[in-house]
Formats: C-alpha cells, sequence, structure tokens
C-alpha cells in the first residue's frame, strides 16, 4: 500500500475528530476510509453520532459526555492499524447499474446559457471540450471510455444524496476534465457531471460547476421513499459502491421516466465482494469479474 505509515488526525471543536488518510485521493486511500468507516459501525461504540466517510479522509461526529476524545482516538487509531495490516483487504458492497441519456438536450440547452463567461471554450459543448482536453477523436470516444469501466462512489454528500465516483481503472487512463472558470447557476436534476478526476451525480437542480455529460431518468435521492430500492434509506447510493453507467436513448429514456412515476422503477444490481489487492494487481481483469455479477443480476 502507498500511504503514509499513519493518518492525521484533528479535531473540531468538542464534536469531531478527522482522520486524513491521504493528502489526495486514490484507491488505496479511499478503501482505508471506508474500510475503517464499516469497523466503526461494528463497533457501535456509545457516543458515536456519524460516521462520515470521504475521498481520503474519515470524519466522525461524537458525544464527548458519552465518548471521551482520548477514548475515542484510541480506539480510531487501532482501528486504522488493523485495516491497513489486514492480510486481505475486502469491502462487502453492491454494483449497480445506471441508466444515462448521454449527449441529451436538457444539459446541452443548459450549457447554451452558461458559455461566455462561464466556460473555457464558448464554443462546442461540455462533452467536445472534454474529448479535447483527453486527447480523445470526439465527443462519442469520451463517451465510451466513460460508461465501459466501473466507477467507486468515494464519497457522498455536499448536496443531498450527491455521489462523487472514482474511475476503476490505472491513473493513466482516467479521464482529467477541468470544472467550469465560474460556476453555473443552473444545472438540470439528474445530470452527470465531471470535474477532475471524479464524476458527480446531481441529485437536485442547483447550482454547478462541472461539465455537464448527459441525464438519467432515475431518481438518487427520494425523501419520500417511493420507489422500493429507498425503502431502508431516503439516499440510494453508499460510499463503497459500484456503479457501471449503460447508454440509453431518448425512448428508453421515457419508459424509465413512466416507470419511475408508476413507482415500478427498480435499479439493477448485484452484491459483490471488492478485493483491493486484486483491483490494483490487474484492473482490466478484476473489473470484467465485477461486471458479470451484473449480468447474472
Amino acid at each position: 500500500m502507498t500511504l503514509t505509515e499513519h493518518a492525521r488526525y484533528s479535531w473540531g471543536g468538542d464534536e469531531f475528530l478527522l482522520v486524513e488518510i491521504a493528502p489526495d485521493m486514490s484507491l488505496e486511500a479511499n478503501f482505508v476510509a471506508n474500510a475503517m468507516a464499516a469497523g466503526l459501525e461494528e463497533q457501535e461504540l456509545d457516543g458515536i453520532v456519524d460516521i462520515c466517510p470521504a475521498n481520503a479522509s474519515l470524519l466522525i461526529r461524537f458525544n464527548p459526555d458519552e465518548l471521551p476524545h482520548a477514548d475515542l482516538e484510541r480506539a480510531v487509531r487501532a482501528l486504522e492499524a488493523e485495516v491497513k495490516q489486514a492480510t486481505v483487504q475486502e469491502l462487502e458492497t453492491r454494483i449497480i447499474e445506471v441508466p444515462v441519456w448521454y449527449d441529451d438536450p436538457f444539459t446541452s440547452e443548459t450549457e447554451t446559457r452558461f458559455r461566455e463567461g462561464y466556460h473555457q471554450r464558448p464554443e462546442g459543448s461540455d462533452l467536445d471540450y472534454s474529448a479535447e482536453v483527453n486527447g480523445l477523436a470526439n465527443a462519442a470516444e469520451f463517451i465510451q471510455r466513460h460508461h465501459e469501466t466501473p466507477w467507486l462512489v468515494s464519497m457522498v454528500g455536499f448536496v443531498a444524496g450527491l455521489p462523487f465516483l472514482f474511475q476503476l481503472t490505472p491513473r493513466e487512463r482516467q479521464l482529467q476534465v477541468p470544472k467550469y472558470l465560474s460556476p453555473r447557476t443552473d444545472t438540470p436534476p439528474l445530470t452527470l457531471g465531471y470535474g477532475g478526476c471524479f464524476t458527480a451525480h446531481y441529485s437536485v437542480r442547483g447550482a454547478g460547476g462541472y461539465q455537464m455529460l448527459g441525464i438519467t431518468p432515475s431518481p438518487i435521492f427520494d425523501p419520500e421513499q417511493k420507489l422500493a430500492d429507498f425503502a431502508d434509506f431516503m439516499v440510494l447510493f453508499r460510499t463503497g459502491d459500484i456503479v457501471k453507467y449503460r447508454p440509453i436513448d431518448e425512448a428508453e429514456y421515457t419508459e424509465i421516466q413512466a416507470e419511475v412515476e408508476a413507482g415500478t422503477y427498480r435499479y439493477k444490481q448485484a452484491p459483490v465482494r471488492f478485493t483491493l489487492a486484486e483491483a490494483l494487481a490487474d484492473p482490466d481483469a478484476y473489473n470484467r469479474t465485477l461486471l458479470e455479477a451484473l449480468d447474472v443480476a
């Protein structure tokens, strides 16, 4: 593992402990954050209020009247060592298929309103620009590169239910796209965006600065929990989830929207065990294994 021996621990007032596992995002750092979060949940320590894993860090909210600072830090440091020294580093998770209408008219219309003064390249589209900065032939090639490999949900937040996703592919093949020069004041709900090395899945309409790639017909945030996939919680994604995007056309987009409205839509998904060593040793072969789980779902 290419991480430092020990994470950086700091306190936020009386109620928060921040564990900075690494200064930047990596599959290894994110695995440690998720594994530590899962371990803390299993321990069920009295006084812990919330556990929030992020790209390369872990934030813990706790009640100091129930759990003294020193006791919490001691428990978390022991868990960090256990996760890093584990012979087999695995997470029980799931893979979810998400349909996407790439290059749709809704994000295209929004782009035209936020070009001059907002975007690096006022002419063209966000997809054209994304292809260009990655040295690809055209938008179609960028779309292909985006959906052909799975993605890891590295964190959820900032806006309710909004996931950030990290591409499961060698770093030299990862897509990299700058954000807008100045954020938009509008983004269609369920837009799929790209900024830096992350895909962001906008859960609601609002401001945003990521390049817009397309739109999805199915919700990822359901406060009323109308759909079966939200029976346990109003947010679809959890950190550690694996996502496979599937391109769809306008006809299927409309069909899925009708199923959502009728309350019958279900995401295609399957349980998987994510093994860090295998993912790092041969990413292409391991991705095929992950995708096979969806084939039989």
